[in-house]
């Protein structure tokens, strides 16, 4: 074990991956609904992956909602803060999985996001502003039992294989479709 990973199954998954490409192919759900206002609620409880469907043994529930200067009753993050906490998320844990394939022991990780967002384009008040993000900063501290060079190239190494900020930065296509009645 090295950071909480098991490396013997990081390696064995790895491998299997390298022998079977198509065991990588994951589809991930996530059903949401509305329940008042800005408050609404969404439930993860299932996945394709592995070339199987998988029941999780519970279901993780998120609300969100919109802080009260934005017409909502802060009945959870909003959404754009929760696009964050999946960025600082998934940074950390390519950067957990990184060290420990690396074979380095981390102390320490924490990092602090920021996003800006002018709220007069997703209002409709100003066209001329995007409707999302401007910018997002993030600052990551990072301990462990290598030269500090070693840290932040393992860093750098996370934000290559991130998932999360490989979406943000590469701006993925959403497709919606709609069903009414």
């Amino acid at each position: 074990m090295r950071n909480g990973v098991d490396t013997k199954q990081l390696y064995g998954t790895l491998d299997a991956l390298a022998a079977q490409p198509g065991l990588g192919a994951f589809r991930f759900h996530a059903e949401n609904h509305w329940i008042d206002g800005a408050h609404n609620r969404t439930t993860i409880a299932g996945f394709h992956g592995s070339g199987q469907d998988v029941s999780r043994a519970r279901a993780f529930v998120l609300d969100a909602g919109e802080p009260t200067m934005l017409l909502g009753e802060d009945t959870g993050p909003s959404p754009v803060e929760a696009v964050l906490h999946a960025l600082a998320a998934c940074l950390t844990t390519s950067l957990v999985y990184v060290a420990a394939a690396r074979k380095v022991q981390l102390t320490e990780v924490r990092s602090t996001l920021e996003g800006e967002l002018d709220v007069r384009g997703c209002l409709g008040l100003a066209d001329d502003v995007p409707n999302g993000l401007q910018a997002i900063r993030v600052r990551m501290a990072v301990t462990g039992d290598a030269a500090p060079a070693v840290l932040v190239e393992l860093v750098e190494r996370a934000r290559q294989r991130s998932a999360v900020y490989d979406t943000r930065a590469r701006g993925v296509p959403v497709a919606i479709g709609v069903a009414t009645g």
